[in-house]
């Protein structure tokens, strides 16, 4: 009786199938490889970045396998048959997405963002018409879009050669390979494929870790603040972005319910308005040691220095953003929420809306986004509640529809829009300038604002290039201190106040490293807390203001060297008004007697400014 062969395990083909996802899907994963790799390496996050000496991520190559590996070995366990029409789909999918982040790239300075997406949601059809019939042209086959276009192109290509090669292969008769020899060979495709995941894995697991973290935040704010991180997650293929804007999209409506929720909590119990006209100017990324109002040796505020000697200017000398973040920033300076209350900045109402209940006609006019996001590229979440239509017209009586070249642009929008607020009591005007934001020259008109040049400046520390850019920011404060004096002019005839303070401030060539714009790190020490979050603050008084309210300026005055936080200037506001509101809390106003100048000042949520500064 002959013995049965015994079934040995041949570990050979066990290594090997490391290979078959590969081999199984061979074109799908070249070509998959190739669009990754291409949107790596034509694509860098912001635009501006490039000339900051940006490169695209190191890690993309590795990562790109991993991810691909991955999808190929999913593909593995659906039925062949399927397989096919379960990979046309994708390929549809990633190739159109590719083409539409790169063209946002090309045309926009951006690639896909939560707020782009938006956009999309918000258009209707004749919106979109119109865009496509705008942007839309053969002139896009020039750009990177044209490598995308081009890795279609040759993708059909080696599929009709390919299907030419197998049916040749099917009429001739080809000898056979020794089964040995093939299993030798997938076993060492295996070996190579396992040092390859085993690499991968090793040098991506940290950006894996940061993108779980970001892709299970509960808020908005968590997102934010994750996005500070040094160690945040690198988006940085089409498809991660995409899903990012969804999830994150998906947490920001989340607060708009939860805002729209906190208006029922505006009550306003009577209004004395007080000061009739109250302006607020929201300036944009100043560094407050850039300011000859405080101590700068350059002329970069000739105005406010002439004001603040004429005693209609009063410089306030300890004031912090409670972030170096636009959007964040917005929401807790319109929102009554107190960094260090309970709950979120989403709970409390916007104080727009409790001086609209007031009775008083409030203008908001940007310079850097509009309704339905347009123009919200600057942070990622576009400010997003006063986008919303609805919160829009709860808060604002007027806005604008468009931006401007230079900030004068938003000065004269309000002029024209001005005849209708004079049959007020009282009127709120929110202007907010494009201020300083990067690119610095692009801030101010160079022929005639060029008052600084590179050759003005004994750094020799510095670069040619980093002189050059310290002085056309340095520009950009001159110019945005004409925009503020002529916005004082507007109202000098009026019983009225200005406010300025900027969103935050600034890096610009102020210690090593040696750099300019924001580092976002999560750990805030002393120097990013002084340059990103120590701010310029002054309130300005029209000469009807000054007689009229001889005790309400001497309150001004005495509190100058207040420590503030920008979180509680909507109850300065409301007392300003003469708003009697339940909302209105004394212990946050930083001209009442019971002001509390003790209150901890918490820098994006984690490091109290007092402490960091005491030592």
């Amino acid at each position: 009786m002959r013995k049965r062969r015994k079934n040995h395990i041949n570990p050979l083909k066990w290594i090997g199938w490391l290979f078959s996802p590969i081999q199984k899907n061979g074109a799908f994963f070249v070509f998959m490889f190739a669009l990754g790799w291409l949107c790596t390496q034509l694509e860098i996050m912001p635009y501006y970045l490039r000339d900051r000496g940006a490169r695209p991520y190191e890690l993309s190559a590795p990562e790109l396998f991993l991810d691909i590996y991955i999808v190929c070995v999913l593909l593995m366990l659906i039925p062949r048959k399927i397989r096919i029409f379960v990979k046309i789909l994708i390929y549809i999918f990633l190739y159109g997405l590719a083409i539409v982040d790169m063209y946002c790239y090309e045309r926009f300075e951006s690639t896909l963002t939560p707020t782009m997406l938006m956009l999309v949601s918000e258009t209707n059809g004749q919106e979109a018409q119109e865009f496509l019939t705008g942007y839309l042209s053969w002139d896009v086959v020039k750009t990177s879009v044209g490598w995308i276009l081009l890795l279609i192109l040759a993708h059909f290509l080696w599929t009709f050669i390919r299907h030419y090669l197998d049916k040749m292969r099917q009429r001739m008769v080809l000898p056979k390979i020794n089964e040995g020899l093939i299993t030798g060979l997938k076993a060492v495709m295996g070996c190579v494929v396992a040092w390859m995941l085993y690499s991968a894995i090793s040098q991506t697991w940290d950006n894996k870790v940061a993108m779980h973290r970001l892709f299970t935040c509960n808020t908005i704010g968590e997102v934010e603040h994750e996005l500070t991180r040094k160690d945040q997650a690198k988006l940085y293929i089409p498809v991660y972005r995409l899903a990012f804007g969804i999830y994150s999209n998906h947490l920001a409506s989340k607060q708009i319910v939860q805002l729209k929720a906190a208006s029922r909590l505006v009550q306003v119990d009577s209004c004395s308005y007080r000061v009739p006209n109250i302006v607020l100017v929201i300036g944009e990324s100043y560094n407050k040691h850039h300011s000859q109002l405080y101590g700068y040796e350059k002329e970069t505020t000739p105005y406010q220095m002439m004001m603040a000697e004429e005693g209609s200017l009063i410089p306030f000398t300890d004031v912090v953003s409670s972030w170096n973040l636009t959007s964040f920033v917005f929401k807790h300076m319109l929102s009554l929420y107190a960094v260090g209350d309970s709950g979120e900045w989403c709970d409390k109402p916007l104080f727009p809306e409790v001086f609209r209940k007031a009775g008083y006609h409030v203008t908001f006019i940007t310079n850097q986004f509009l309704p339905k996001a347009m123009e919200a590229v600057y942070d990622f979440s576009g400010n997003f509640f006063l986008n919303d239509p609805e919160l829009s017209d709860r808060q604002f009586d007027v806005r604008n529809t468009q931006t401007y070249r230079f900030d004068e642009g938003v000065l004269k929008a309000y002029v024209q829009s001005s005849t209708e607020s004079g049959q007020w009591k009282g009127n709120l005007v929110i202007l907010h300038l494009m201020g300083s934001h990067v690119d610095y020259r692009a801030r101010y008109p160079r022929k005639t604002f060029t008052h600084f040049t590179s050759s003005m400046y004994d750094r020799p520390e510095l670069t040619d290039k980093q002189r050059r850019i310290l002085s056309e920011y340095d520009n950009s404060l001159r110019y945005n201190d004409s925009i503020l004096y002529a916005i004082t002019r507007q109202f000098a005839d009026k019983d009225a106040v200005v406010i300025y303070m900027p969103d935050h401030g600034e890096e610009i060539f102020d210690g090593k490293p040696y750099m300019y714009g924001r580092m976002h790190g999560a750990n805030i020490d002393y120097r990013l807390a002084r340059n990103e979050m120590e701010i310029p603050f002054w309130i300005w008084g029209s000469p009807q203001y000054l007689w009229n309210h001889p005790y309400g300026w001497l309150a001004i005055q005495n509190a100058k060297d207040r420590p503030m936080m920008t979180d509680a200037l909507p109850h300065l506001l409301l007392y300003l008004a003469g708003i009697s509101t339940p909302l209105y809390r004394k212990e946050l106003n930083i001209i009442s007697p019971d002001y509390d100048e003790r209150r901890p000042r918490i820098l994006k949520g984690v490091t109290d400014y007092n402490q960091l500064k005491s030592e």
